[in-house]
């Protein structure tokens, strides 16, 4: 009786992580749209992964330093962190020329994506209903970006981000039987800062004081959104937690209509149901598949 209340007590405080996980990711796709469209998006990648790589700077410390930061999967570490520097710069482009809301429910196919990956590269055997999810899932990829034949060029940008985000999971999965979730944390904004500071003597733009806030509250929603998503996915199975990932099509309205009198159009609605239904069932389906076996 105890070991079940302590369950669902576990599960309770894991949901209700992922939901301010969520929120904070969405708080974060804001705070880039509001620097605004003159500030490249390999700068605000750059930034937000010195502000995160300073926030983790203490924890890391308090692990071990250095010999925390060990590790025997480099390649891994660096082809991951490609990955999500490609995704974060796509994803950043598309929110600074969409609604919040548009860019983020494309977001939301990043399960359907990463079946298709897991089939790819980690020779994962995936069933006809879950085939069935994600083309009904790609459906209703189709009605978000393009519902009337003219495809505008920021849902493509959105689209690319999602796969790379898609391709990020793939290389967790491989990660994440032997390194540490701060550790991948670190490696992924090593990358991103390294990599992105070779194009600021191009493209740097000094931001004004009101912009350098939202820098810093860029980095700092970044930030507790890994540790939040981290601990979520201790506490309780990422088949419990996950779907609530889609709470972010929510927050991503409010912070629309509140900032920008913006709402979602019909397809858009349509296509994030459609996407939220395909992508909960592929979990729910992956998690007895487990149970299974």
């Amino acid at each position: 009786m105890i070991k079940q209340f302590k369950s669902k007590s576990n599960n309770f405080k894991a949901i209700s992580a992922m939901i301010v996980a969520v929120f904070c990711v969405t708080l974060m796709s804001v705070q880039a749209k509001l620097i605004g469209i003159e500030y490249h998006p390999a700068q605000i990648t750059f930034v937000r992964a010195i502000i995160v790589l300073i926030f983790l700077t203490p924890l890391i410390y308090k692990l071990g330093g250095l010999k925390f930061l060990k590790t025997k999967k480099p390649t891994l570490h660096f082809f991951r962190g490609i990955a999500g520097l490609i995704g974060n710069i796509m994803f950043f482009s598309a929110y600074q020329r969409l609604p919040v809301a548009d860019v983020t429910v494309i977001s939301q196919a990043v399960p359907i994506f990463a079946c298709i990956l897991a089939i790819i590269f980690l020779k994962e055997i995936i069933g006809w209903r879950r085939w069935i999810a994600i083309f009904i899932g790609f459906l209703g990829v189709i009605i978000a970006i393009n519902p009337s034949g003219e495809i505008v060029i920021a849902s493509i940008y959105a689209l690319i981000g999602t796969i790379m985000w898609s391709t990020t999971i793939i290389f967790l999965r491989l990660l994440g039987t032997t390194e540490s979730p701060v550790k991948t944390v670190f490696y992924f904004m090593l990358v991103s800062a390294i990599t992105t500071s070779f194009f600021q003597p191009f493209l740097w733009i000094a931001p004004s004081f009101e912009v350098i806030l939202l820098f810093i509250g860029l980095g700092a929603s970044a930030f507790l959104t890994q540790i939040l998503m981290t601990y979520a996915l201790q506490k309780a199975p990422a088949s419990i937690v996950s779907p609530f990932n889609y709470t972010g099509i929510v927050w991503a309205i409010i912070f629309d209509y509140i900032i920008w009198n913006s709402s979602p159009v019909l397809t858009t609605i349509i296509g994030g149901l459609i996407i939220t239904v395909a992508g909960v069932y592929i979990f729910k389906r992956e998690a007895l598949t487990k149970t299974i076996n």
